[in-house]
Order: C-alpha cells, then sequence, then structure tokens
C-alpha cells in the first residue's frame, strides 16, 4: 500500500505544486502579455488552481517516492 500524507509526501508533492504553479504563471504571462495587459488576477488564480490540481494529482502517486 502507497504511503500517502506522510511528512516526505507533503514535502514531494508542496515541491511539485509550486513547481506546476510557476510553470503555469509564465505562461500565462506570456500568452496575456501577447494580448493585451497582464491581468495579475487571473495570472495568480490561474497558478493557485494548477498547483491545487498539482496536488490532487500527487495523491495517485509520486514516483519521487517509489522505492
Amino acid at each position: 500500500m502507497k504511503k500517502i500524507f506522510t511528512k516526505e509526501w507533503f514535502a514531494a508533492a508542496g515541491i511539485r505544486a509550486l513547481k506546476t504553479a510557476a510553470q503555469t504563471a509564465v505562461a500565462s504571462i506570456g500568452v496575456t502579455a501577447m494580448i493585451h495587459e497582464v491581468d495579475w488576477l487571473v495570472v495568480g488564480s490561474t497558478a493557485a488552481l494548477a498547483g491545487v490540481l498539482s496536488l490532487l494529482t500527487s495523491v495517485a502517486g509520486l514516483p519521487e517516492l517509489e522505492e
């Protein structure tokens, strides 16, 4: 049985979620900058949603923690 919600899981899932949120923010800034002025509320909410979705996806398993 996979161990989830341990200290190691939260650390690995958190790092993965932060990376995903940062990548999404950079992509959102690039796209909105090409269309019009950057809407920081949209960038922030999109990045936050991506981070939450990454955490939820991590429940299925994290390759970093596979033994």
